[in-house]
């Protein structure tokens, strides 16, 4: 009897883990996307493609949080005031002849129609209005109100038609009607994607900008090279090493050098104020070069 229970057993395991791995897999994928999309901005502004920072998998996905945040607060409020408004709605058809609110639901559903449309415009005008700085952001919206206004108004519409025997339904057709409303929902999951990577985009472009603003604030490093850098970044200071000891390799130093972010095997420094003829160094962590980090100026 044991080996008999013994599949069905595992078939329950895995049918478990399966449907907790999945949402896991998901989410880490969506964690990821946001967390490059916001890094990918935030230091493109300084000229840097990430790519070429060689960040880990781990560190998009803590890096997204930060992006992430709003939208899910807005989401989440949304979704509340939707969830009140539904239940008002729902209390008020309940109490009414269907007759009498079918024309109200009608009208609704043709505004919904009417949103629905403008955002799909939008979205062919791409080629005119993609430089409009609120483009990527007004046009899912917009796409994602129409949508999601007509897939809710269909759905009572076509309840209040049920109720009442003289009206027609919008779609005769069972299979037709599921699959509008379920084409309808995948727009508004797609949309509110596109407007979360916008709005991602907006804040590593936010968050670079504030770090440009204060970028002595960064951790100060001195850098010892074997070779001058020829750096004339303003407020860089280079020094000549006098050699003391035979056998010197490093004859060059550079002060006031500040690191914006430490990648798999390179460090990228900046200077300590922001110019738009500045540069950012690309520093090996190899045997040519000497780093040293230096103290804030805080005593304890």
């Amino acid at each position: 009897m044991a080996e008999e229970r013994s599949p069905s057993q595992l078939e329950h395991w895995f049918s478990l883990g399966a449907s907790i791995v999945a949402p896991v897999t998901v989410i880490s994928a969506l964690l990821f996307y946001f967390g490059y999309v916001s890094s990918s901005a935030q230091y493109e502004y300084f000229g840097i493609d990430v790519n070429t920072i060689g960040l880990s998998t781990q560190e998009y996905v803590m890096r997204s949080p930060q992006s992430l945040l709003f939208p899910l607060l807005a989401l989440v409020v949304i979704g509340l005031a939707l969830v009140v408004a539904h239940l008002w709605i729902t209390a008020r058809i309940q109490g009414a002849e269907p007759d009498t609110v079918l024309p109200i639901a009608r009208r609704t559903l043709a505004a919904g129609l009417a949103v629905f449309t403008a955002g799909m415009v939008l979205v062919g005008l791409y080629p005119v209005l993609g430089e409009w700085p609120y483009y990527k952001l007004v046009t899912p919206v917009v796409v994602a109100i129409g949508a999601g206004v007509v897939a809710y108004t269909w759905r009572l519409v076509d309840r209040l038609s049920a109720a009442d025997h003289r009206a027609k339904p919008l779609a005769r057709s069972p299979t037709l009607r599921r699959m509008g409303l379920v084409l309808l929902c995948f727009l508004v999951v797609a949309t509110v994607f596109w407007s979360t990577a916008t709005i991602a985009q907006w804040t590593g472009r936010g968050l670079a900008r504030s770090t440009a603003r204060h970028l002595d604030d960064l951790p100060t490093v001195i850098l010892d090279t074997k070779e001058r850098l020829f750096l004339f970044d303003p407020g860089v200071k280079e020094t000549t090493l006098v050699p003391t000891t035979e056998g010197q390799t490093f004859h060059y130093r550079y002060r006031n050098l500040h690191l914006l972010i430490h990648g798999k095997d390179r460090m990228f420094l900046v200077p300590p104020s922001w110019s738009a003829s500045d540069t950012v160094l690309v520093v090996p962590l190899d045997d040519s070069v000497r780093v040293r980090f230096q103290f804030q100026n805080d005593p304890p």
